[in-house]
């Protein structure tokens, strides 16, 4: 029986390519989205064409016990999950305060911290069990710098960072390494800087920054970061990861 890796996110940059490296590595990659199903079925068809294991699942993760049940389905079913990546975003757009709803501040909460603390709290007792276990978290800029029209976005991603150590405290001494992998610049990904600047600017950005320029972050080679760390001795674990381009200013230089 292959080793199970779960991802909550598999869009087609980060979440996607990481159950990509997994599947390749030797895993089978069990990979989570809210929608496109058609894109989900290409992913795990790719999968397979190069030789992995992989199953796709839609799932909202924001909805009544999605996950917990994902989860003990997977256990069931495929086999002990041993890395599990939450990559959700919990981005709700630039709002000013005025403009941020009750429910569109909640809704960033419930995608940044409260899904995560779902997972732990389904995911942890089964790998406490088992005396080990690894659950990759991907971060943004938010979790350490606040922005006017963020409001959200940074309480839910700080939110998530402190969950981070927190479940460090409680885990590490029981074998469950828990990483925070903070990403402090653009992705070149077609679903999530993709949407939200247009095809257009997109593809000026990717033609200006990215590409050859390697101004923007890769999703293939941030995969091997994040593979590598869920392959860490535990005498030298790292809990916190910042990754940026070679060329972007770091988040406390600005």
């Amino acid at each position: 029986m292959k080793p199970v890796c779960l991802v909550i996110g598999a869009g087609a940059g980060i979440g996607g390519t990481v159950g990509k490296k997994f599947a390749a590595e030797g895993y089978h990659s069990v990979l989570c989205r809210r929608s496109d199903e058609e894109g989900l079925n290409k992913l795990v068809s790719d999968i397979e064409a190069d030789g992995g294991d992989a199953s796709g699942f839609i799932l909202n993760a924001v909805d009544d016990n999605a996950i917990e049940e994902r989860i003990a389905q997977v256990e069931a079913d495929i086999g002990p999950i041993e890395v599990a990546l939450y990559n959700l975003g919990a981005q709700i757009g630039d709002r000013p305060l005025e403009g941020t709803t009750y429910k569109m501040f909640e809704l960033g909460w419930r995608m940044g911290t409260f899904g995560l603390f779902r997972l732990a709290s389904t995911l942890c007792p089964l790998m406490e069990e088992r005396g080990k276990g690894t659950i990759l978290v991907t971060s943004a800029t938010a979790a350490v710098r606040g922005n006017a029209g963020q409001h959200s976005h940074a309480a839910a991603m700080g939110g998530r960072r402190m969950l981070c150590q927190s479940l460090n405290a409680q885990y590490a001494k029981k074998g469950i390494h828990v990483a925070h992998i903070l990403i402090d610049g653009a992705v070149d990904a077609p679903d999530t800087l993709g949407k939200m600047l247009g095809e257009e600017r997109f593809q000026e950005l990717r033609e200006t920054r990215g590409m050859e320029n390697d101004g923007l972050m890769l999703p293939e080679r941030m995969a091997e970061t994040y593979y590598h760390i869920s392959q860490q001795h535990r005498s030298a674990w790292t809990h916190e990861l910042d990754m940026r381009s070679f060329s972007d200013l770091a988040w406390w230089n600005h």
